[in-house]
């Protein structure tokens, strides 16, 4: 990716280093809980509540602390916060043409552990958006797991999956409420893969992609696709218990968006097959 040009946004959080403040942390449950339920493609909502619960057992309630605000100097936390600006510049600029106002989230990036408004959460969740405080949670090891668990290197494959959350808060501010149901929250989730695609269309219009970007995406895409992650963990896919669509089906749609640019294609909840 070519972000040189692009500005860092400055709504990114560094809890890097900080712990997750007042009382400990989620506990070694909590982690075990969580990792199953991402490598299971469970819903992370549901493992968030459940990884709260565990931490409750033994901990009370404590707010979270509040991390270092603006653009990291370091090299990683600047390609984050750059691919963040990227995101606010395009989705400013779709809000603005339909007369709304776009209401860029915030992106906390932390290290093992952290608390957020939706409950407690380990690394292995993987990154997350929580609506209740509108921020985009992650740790930074995920893309190694990207590059060599998961064999998706690049950075236009980490840029997809911070894209993929923002896509999640465009979701938020357009009224769609959370998913009560497998079905749903496949539909939900590859609509953030639709609008992920959708930003890399208006990305590679504003010339911050190199040759080759797109197909990193798209290896990312296909790595994360339930069917994918079940055959690792279990060595069995269950289709009926995904929740974030298969490797195709998260292809299709981050495809659908990048080739279109147009929001208005990403209508997962009315389109008959995926």
């Amino acid at each position: 990716m070519r972000l040189e040009d692009q500005e860092a946004s400055g709504n990114v959080e560094d809890r890097r280093g900080m712990g997750v403040g007042l009382g400990g942390g989620i506990g070694i449950g909590g982690i075990a809980v969580a990792a199953l339920a991402y490598f299971l493609g469970f819903d992370p909502g549901t493992a968030l509540q459940i990884g709260q619960q565990v931490s409750e057992v033994t901990q009370q309630h404590a707010p979270a602390q509040a991390g270092k605000r603006g653009a990291p100097a370091d090299e990683a936390g600047q390609f984050v916060a750059r691919v963040l600006g990227s995101t606010e510049k395009v989705w400013t600029g779709i809000f603005a043409q339909s007369g709304g106002t776009y209401r860029p989230p915030t992106l906390v990036l932390f290290e093992r552990q952290v608390r957020s408004a939706c409950g407690m959460a380990g690394a292995a969740m993987g990154p997350f958006y929580c609506p209740q405080d509108e921020k985009l949670y992650i740790d930074l090891s995920f893309f190694r797991d990207l590059r060599t668990r998961f064999r998706a290197p690049g950075d236009f494959a980490q840029a997809y999956v911070i894209a993929h959350e923002v896509g999640h808060h465009v979701q938020k501010l357009t009224g769609l409420r959370r998913p009560t149901s497998n079905q749903a929250s496949v539909r939900t989730e590859l609509q953030a893969d639709c609008y992920a695609g959708v930003w890399g269309y208006q990305a590679g219009a504003m010339k911050q992609l190199d040759p080759g970007d797109a197909e990193e995406a798209l290896a990312a895409a296909t790595a994360i696709g339930d069917d994918r992650l079940q055959q690792q963990a279990q060595g069995r896919v269950v289709p009926e218990s995904f929740t974030h669509g298969s490797s195709e089906q998260r292809v299709r749609w981050f495809k659908r968006g990048l080739e279109s640019g147009r929001p208005r294609e990403c209508n997962t909840f009315s389109a008959a097959t995926l």
